[in-house]
């Protein structure tokens, strides 16, 4: 199982950026999956989660409102849609995955076995 990870940049505050991860080995359907980021100096951090059938979604106080999570299982692929940026977004972002992950765990990194690589989102002016 591979996740690959894809889409960060340099962004104004206020902009928007979209990011990917694909994943391989493995059909996105039976994952659970999420984002966290990790800015420097600081934890790893939940960003935003979906449950396996999608139904059951779940966002960082953070970024309710600004973000959204969704996933194309055809293309295997996960995205997350990043609206109205501020500075303290930027972050490495990572995408992660586990078919046994269920909504009480959905915000643990601990949870989660199969990680992307990260990408880094940096919103400055």
């Amino acid at each position: 199982v591979q996740l690959q990870a894809s889409g960060g940049g340099l962004v104004q505050p206020g902009g928007s950026l979209t990011l990917s991860c694909r994943l391989t080995g493995f059909s996105l359907e039976n994952f659970a999956v999420a984002w966290f980021r990790q800015a420097p100096g600081k934890e790893r951090e939940f960003v935003a989660g979906m449950s396996r059938s999608g139904n059951s979604q779940s966002y960082a106080d953070s970024v309710k409102g600004r973000f959204t999570i969704s996933r194309d299982n055809a293309k295997n692929t996960l995205y997350l849609q990043m609206n109205s940026l501020k500075p303290e977004d930027t972050a490495v972002y990572y995408c992660a995955g586990d078919p046994t992950v269920i909504t009480s765990t959905m915000r643990l990194s601990s949870a989660y076995r199969y990680w992307g690589q990260g990408t880094q989102v940096t919103v400055s002016s």
